[in-house]
């Protein structure tokens, strides 16, 4: 870089050179000295002064020249060519042309020349300044649009964080919209499916036709698959009440394997990969299964008959200590991100026509959801695939199954209020209490119950959980105000047991649809155990 106060003099004569020298350093510059033209390059190279006060005739090369070359190497210098000899205006024009910024002639007096060398020296600042400036803008703007790339990257990302925060809050609300509708839907098959099974026991207890029996057994077989349909169904849509309570997962599991191996077939291996200890996770036992076999025969019909299926339990490593994963594992072809994306909706099955309901992975996010859970799918072409169905931990032991108890089955005189609005199910309600052995007063809604609640004894109320005007929960809380101690059963396809929880401790579900036995079973449960003081 030119030294900012530094001027180089280069005259062959030796007067003329010490007048300019004197006036230069008496103007405050320092100032270094040259006879030649070699000398001068030299010092410009050695020293890079900021102005060089050059004379045009020099004995060994032409000012001219020696402009040329300081231009060439050293831009930043300016040339101050002086002359005695070459004062006419092609002899300025042709200094200028050679790169000098000021051409002056001699003599001149020292005003002049040390103006001119100020004005220089304001240039070469002006020059720096801006060089500086353009420097600092550049800077500025490399900085700037590093800045905006990072901004814009991040946008990027936000907005691919929002599409799919959008996408996940769409697929919620299309699950919880079809979930509402299925719970409706499966609310109404109940009711249709609970008169078909009561009236179809009620054939096999009166018959004694093997023809008739047969036939009644076929039809008994198809509402019961009808039956885990309806379960499927209510699992999805979170209104079946899950009887989630302690269970060992690990044991659970290892207690399925004899079915589990039944179910796949020779040609495909099924192993476990269980968390050591136990994996106690709250949970209904009966549903879990449920998926679990569904889940198993989804992987098996994936692996289209060769191939390893792995059972997981481990802890979520998503939520240290408050859910355990229960995991299917494949080595099948996996999923595209397109059906994948609609795996969970019911209905939705890539198999062909007669061979899938789509309801399978439904129940399995229904289950989960209900739970405080998750279900997820871990897929690629492929590569296989994992369904993973995050479960709450339980903090208590793990529950165990009680001994199965066997009791009277027939009433003893017992007089049941059966309260249901829908006219086949009532009717046929009716006739299996009747078969049973009870005395029955027959209600079709709330109001009619209290009715008759006020003018006839009876010991045991069953009814409808989910009925129009006064629903089964308002008219259990009435007959307990005119009947404290009388015992209450629910019959339901979808009630909820927190509202049960405020009506009193004889109040009891029998979850819809049911066979003669169980009802027989469930009524002797409740009237057979002594009644709470009063």
């Amino acid at each position: 870089m030119p030294h900012s106060r530094l001027v180089l003099n280069v005259d062959d004569t030796e007067a003329a050179r010490y007048a300019k020298t004197r006036t230069l350093q008496r103007a405050g510059y320092e100032v270094i000295e040259a006879e030649t033209g070699a000398a001068a390059l030299k010092l410009v190279a050695e020293r890079q002064p900021g102005v060089v006060v050059l004379d045009v005739k020099l004995p060994d090369i032409s000012g001219i020249e020696v402009c040329k070359r300081i231009k060439h190497d050293f831009p930043g210098v300016l040339v101050l060519q002086i002359s005695a000899a070459f004062v006419a205006s092609k002899d300025r024009v042709q200094g200028l042309e050679s790169g000098a910024d000021v051409y002056m002639t001699q003599p001149s007096d020292s005003a002049e020349l040390t103006a001119t060398v100020h004005a220089l020296y304001r240039l070469r600042e002006a020059e720096l300044e801006l060089r500086r400036v353009n420097e600092s803008l550049e800077q500025r703007v490399a900085e700037r649009t590093a800045e905006l790339a990072r901004m814009n990257e991040a946008l990027r990302r936000e907005m691919q964080e929002r599409m799919r925060a959008e996408a996940a809050l769409v697929q919620s609300q299309k699950m919880e919209a079809v979930g509402q509708l299925t719970g409706g839907i499966a609310h109404d098959f109940n009711n249709l499916l609970a008169a078909i099974v009561g009236g179809l026991n009620l054939i096999e207890r009166r018959t004694r036709e093997p023809q008739v029996i047969e036939i009644t057994t076929h039809a008994l077989n198809a509402a019961k698959r009808g039956v885990k349909l309806i379960s499927q169904l209510l699992a999805f849509s979170r209104t079946q009440d899950l009887d989630a309570h302690a269970v060992d997962a690990n044991e659970l599991i290892e207690g399925m394997q004899s079915l589990l191996r039944q179910s796949i077939g020779p040609s495909v291996s099924i192993a476990t990969d269980l968390m050591p200890g136990a994996a106690v996770v709250m949970v209904d036992p009966t549903q879990l299964e449920l998926a679990i076999v569904n889940l198993v025969i989804n992987a098996r019909d994936a692996l289209g008959g060769s191939g390893h299926i792995t059972l997981r339990t481990q802890p979520d490593p998503h939520h240290a200590g408050g859910f355990i994963d229960v995991s299917v594992i494949d080595d099948g072809p996996g999923m595209s991100e397109a059906v994948k994306a609609k795996a969970f909706d019911p209905f939705f099955t890539t198999k062909p026509p007669g061979q899938g309901t789509g309801l399978g992975l439904s129940q399995v996010y229904g289950m989960a959801r209900q739970l405080g859970g998750e279900a997820t799918i871990e897929s690629a072409v492929g590569q296989g695939t994992t369904v993973r169905i995050m479960l709450p931990v339980a903090h208590t032991p793990a529950d165990r199954p009680a001994p199965d108890v066997q009791v009277e089955q027939r009433g003893r005189n017992e007089t049941v209020l059966l309260v249901e609005d829908d006219v086949d199910l009532r009717s046929i309600l009716t006739d299996m209490l009747r078969e049973l052995g009870y005395g029955v007063l027959v209600a079709s809604d709330g109001a009619e119950a209290l009715t008759l609640a006020g003018r006839h004894a009876f010991d045991l109320a069953l009814l409808d959980f989910a009925m129009p005007g006064m629903t089964g929960a308002e008219t259990a809380r009435e007959l307990k105000r005119l009947h404290p101690r009388l015992p209450i059963l629910f019959a339901s396809g979808h009630a909820n047991t927190q509202e049960l929880a405020g009506i009193g401790s004889a109040s009891k579900l029998l979850r819809k649809p049911f066979e003669t036995a169980e009802l027989a079973r469930r009524l002797r449960e409740e009237l057979g155990r002594p009644l709470p003081a009063s």
